[in-house]
């Protein structure tokens, strides 16, 4: 589409009920990010009340109408998808406005490949609208989806402010106040502290992030966090236990400790899942929403039996969602322990979901998925008019969005959030099989032995293999990371030529890695001053975690390096640290033992013009391929809780407070 058009959505698809935006953006450096908006407004261009403002603190619509489904990576940057049920929308919404803001001195015009797309509930895109004049905006509207009659348009817009999110709400009928004298709070999702509160028409306050401020007055101001609809969250410090001694096993709802086999494992996750998912609306809405499911009332079943030929079959489970109606059916294939799914049985449910005018077959695996590549190959019949979409969701996934509501956004009650408690108890307990990605592989062992031999070639498919292992393990780390922190953490990926497919860069890492031994990834943890790499050297047999912290832009470098050792005050003896400076070959190194008597000693000698400093710890690598004590999954996961608990997140940050250690608060 080009600027300004508008189209119909019921020329594009026979079923527009439902539909999933998608804002996407990418750049060079892989530093560069954005955080969407909607705004619902009625006939006179307004917002009609608090509610009707979606962003990172308010992400989804009481009535199921919006809901922000997050960031997921791509091979140049991020997108951030948006789920809109058309049918669930109020009467009195006319328009739906879809906006997406940057911080502080960040611009658009410093991202590249801005852009929207439209696909329907099956995943299949509709549209898109591609921004090419982006350049001093803070925030921009995309395109926006309004009424005509009975049907919904969408129009491309493309339309920057300068005065970021805060502009542009008040263009619709939010009046900026930033007189708040309530004190300041953590902020929530990785957001920019400074805020100001924004009153929407005969409501309670708004609050957006103080683009427009200057930072001085951003710090001068007491700023609030919005304060929606409270919600209930475990405590973060577990209550004191009324066992008599540590030998008591304290009651729980779905028992793991009896469970004998796979099969046994399958069945008992899959209930306490489907269950869960049907008694929880906040949890089962962020699992089915981001498959094109409706938001509505929901019913879940297991061990179903279905004709299918001579023999019928059984999927491990049914989920159903009611809304206006309708009906939108989803079969569930579920595999623990490691097991992988059997592309015979998940073709069987796709032939049987598109007989019987069934949505999605969801496949549950401790698999992870990677970006561009099914994890189970299956035939689409062309001919059906009927399109049954397949997705997939690893146990991983699970267990982070459990983790999200009940430690960090909130449930409707408390039963809600006592409910999730026990479901993440059960993942998470040695004997439910549901433990995420932990296998590298069977080509781990002969890679390695290749890599220390130096026998292993470009283009050996084995090395293939282990840095797709690689990959999902990465993507993993951000999930339970993420899950941990209540932070957005994203792997972000080695760049690649504009336009290559991410099976082409596997390639190209693959390559790569036979020529140095060494696994590289880069992770963006919000509210953190850097990016975080991540190197597995298979030739000396360490892991390297490290962060390069900018130099400030005001002060003398004897004060940052007095601060900067300052603040790793509890951090390891052993820390290396690095002054990068301007121009070829690094500056002054050494580790934190002796540099804390002498902070001195890390500035260059010469005027070489300090630009940051790199911090990285060692630490030796499990040689085994599975998860095991000694294993090198359970190495890595060590490796980078270690590096965050112990250095990053000490660190300051010009955008955002660190978030409290990993493992600093239990929830019993």
């Amino acid at each position: 589409m080009v600027k300004g058009a508008n189209v119909g959505l019921a020329s594009l698809s026979e079923d527009v009920s439902s539909v999933v935006l998608s804002l996407a953006w990418g750049s060079a450096a892989g530093d560069g990010d954005a955080d969407v908006s909607v705004l619902l407004l009625d006939a006179n261009g307004t917002v009609r009340n608090d509610a009707d403002f979606l962003f990172y603190n308010n992400p989804a619509a009481a009535d199921g109408s919006v809901q922000l489904l997050g960031k997921t990576p791509t091979a140049d940057g991020s997108e951030d998808r948006i789920s809109l049920d058309l049918t669930a929308m109020p009467s009195g919404v006319e328009r739906v406005v879809v906006a997406a803001s940057r911080y502080r001195d960040a611009r658009f015009g410093d991202l590249d490949d801005l852009r929207i797309t439209i696909a329907d509930h099956t995943g299949e895109a509709l549209l898109g609208f591609s921004i090419t004049d982006a350049g001093v905006e803070s925030a921009f509207i995309f395109g926006e989806l309004y009424r005509r009659g009975e049907e919904w348009k969408f129009r491309a817009v493309g339309q920057g402010y300068e005065t970021g999110l805060a502009g542009l709400a008040t263009d619709f009928g939010i009046d900026v106040d930033d007189t708040s004298e309530e004190e300041p709070e953590e902020p929530v999702g990785g957001m920019d502290p400074s805020a100001v509160v924004v009153e929407a028409p005969a409501e309670s306050p708004v609050t957006v992030p103080a683009q427009a401020a200057a930072p001085e007055e951003a710090a001068a101001r007491p700023r609030r966090p919005r304060t929606a609809k409270k919600k209930v969250t475990l405590p973060q410090t577990a209550q004191k236990s009324l066992a008599e001694n540590d030998a008591w096993r304290q009651a729980r709802l779905f028992p793991a400790s009896s469970l004998k086999n796979d099969r046994e494992r399958e069945t008992r996750a899959t209930s306490v899942l489907l269950s869960v998912m049907a008694q929880v609306p906040e949890f089962g809405r962020r699992l089915t929403a981001a498959f094109g499911a409706p938001a509505g009332r929901m019913q879940t079943f297991t061990e179903v039996s279905l004709p299918h030929g001579d023999t019928p079959k059984r999927p491990d489970g049914v989920v159903r969602v009611e809304r206006a109606g309708k009906l939108w059916t989803a079969l569930v294939e579920t595999k623990t322990n490691g097991n992988p799914l059997k592309p015979e049985q998940v073709q069987d449910y796709m032939d049987i979901a598109a007989r019987r005018g069934y949505e999605a077959v969801i496949t549950l695996s401790n698999d992870v998925a990677l970006e561009g590549r099914p994890l189970v190959d299956v035939k689409i019949d062309g001919r059906r008019k009927h399109k049954v979409t397949l997705w997939h969701l690893s146990w991983a996934e699970v267990t982070h969005q459990a983790q999200m509501l009940i430690r960090h956004e909130g449930v409707g009650n408390a039963a809600h959030a006592w409910l999730l408690h026990e479901l993440l108890h059960y993942l998470q307990h040695e004997n439910s099989g549901c433990h995420g990605f932990q296998n590298m592989g069977s080509a781990w062992v002969p890679v390695r032995k290749g890599i220390e031999e130096e026998t292993l070639c470009q283009g050996d498919h084995r090395a293939l293999e282990v840095a797709e292992s690689w990959e999902r393990l990465v993507r993993q780390v951000c999930l339970r990371l993420g899950g941990e922190l209540g932070q957005k953490v994203l792997p972000v990926h080695q760049r690649a030529k504009r336009g290559t497919d991410p099976q082409a860069r596997r390639v190209a890492l693959a390559d790569s890695f036979c020529e140095s031994g060494r696994l590289n990834a880069e992770i963006r943890i919000d509210g953190t001053p850097g990016i975080m790499a991540l190197v597995a050297d298979l030739r000396t047999g360490k892991l390297r975690t490290s962060i390069e912290v900018p130099a400030p832009e005001q002060g003398y470098p004897l004060t940052w390096a007095k601060r900067l050792v300052r603040q790793l005050a509890e951090a390891p003896a052993d820390l290396h640290i690095e002054t990068l400076v301007q121009g070829e070959g690094g500056g002054p190194r050494g580790t934190l033992e002796r540099l804390r008597p002498e902070p001195a000693d890390i500035l260059p000698k010469d005027s070489s013009q300090i630009t940051g400093f790199r911090l990285s710890l060692l630490k030796g690598m499990g040689s085994a391929r599975g998860n095991a004590e000694f294993g090198f999954i359970r190495s890595v996961d060590d490796a980078v809780d270690r590096f965050y608990s112990n250095v990053v997140a000490h660190l300051e940050s010009r955008q955002a407070r660190s978030p409290r250690p990993v493992g600093a608060a239990t929830t019993g």
